[in-house]
């Protein structure tokens, strides 16, 4: 076997194994998530944000519109890729559901869970979102994750940004992750 050979059943032995691992970290994809169950991880993710932001339930009283995912799951071996399912909520209620999805190649091996909330500060870039059929992170729009102090108030910052996003761990609030390249895609439930 010479060695393109050699790649290329390498990468399709980790292309098969990658396939596997999203068959069973995935299963929302096999069989969707209910309204009801995403809108319970919404409810409890945006207690937990109110809890782990300073001054994050006047900071979304301040928000058009607020997008999140209660868990994204992360898995890969080599060739990775993310999925989750959540809600937009407008004035507090529930108006649409989204799936967003994410794929990388590099090294990387595991899985991992997160929660992400996205909060639209303007009309427009909530209106952006709203319309398109397919909206990723860095090309249809710039989304900020913000960086500030620990125990400092969110509202103290002077965030310009239409569109900003919080990332959350099971260890807390997340500085160093991306949504970048992650798609979101409205769903029916």
């Amino acid at each position: 076997m010479n060695g393109v050979s050699r790649s290329l059943s390498k990468t399709i032995v980790f292309a098969l194994a990658f396939l596997v691992i999203a068959g069973i970290s995935f299963p929302s994809v096999a069989s969707a998530t209910s309204a009801e169950e995403i809108n319970i991880g919404v409810d409890a993710t945006l207690k937990r944000f109110r809890k782990e932001v300073p001054g994050g339930s006047d900071f979304l009283k301040k928000a058009e519109g607020v997008l999140v995912f209660p868990s994204v799951i992360k898995a890969g071996i080599v060739i990775g890729g993310e999925y989750g399912e959540g809600a937009l909520r407008i004035g507090g209620k529930t108006v649409e559901y989204y799936s967003t999805a994410a794929a990388s190649i590099g090294f990387q091996l595991g899985a991992q869970s997160k929660s992400v909330v996205l909060v639209f500060l303007t009309k427009k870039a909530l209106s952006d979102f709203r319309k398109s059929d397919g909206w990723k992170a860095g090309v249809d729009g710039s989304v900020a994750l913000l960086k500030w102090g620990v125990g400092e108030d969110i509202n103290t910052i002077d965030v310009k940004d239409a569109i900003v996003g919080f990332v959350f761990s099971n260890k807390g609030l997340m500085y160093n992750l991306t949504i970048e390249g992650s798609k979101f895609t409205k769903i029916s439930r």
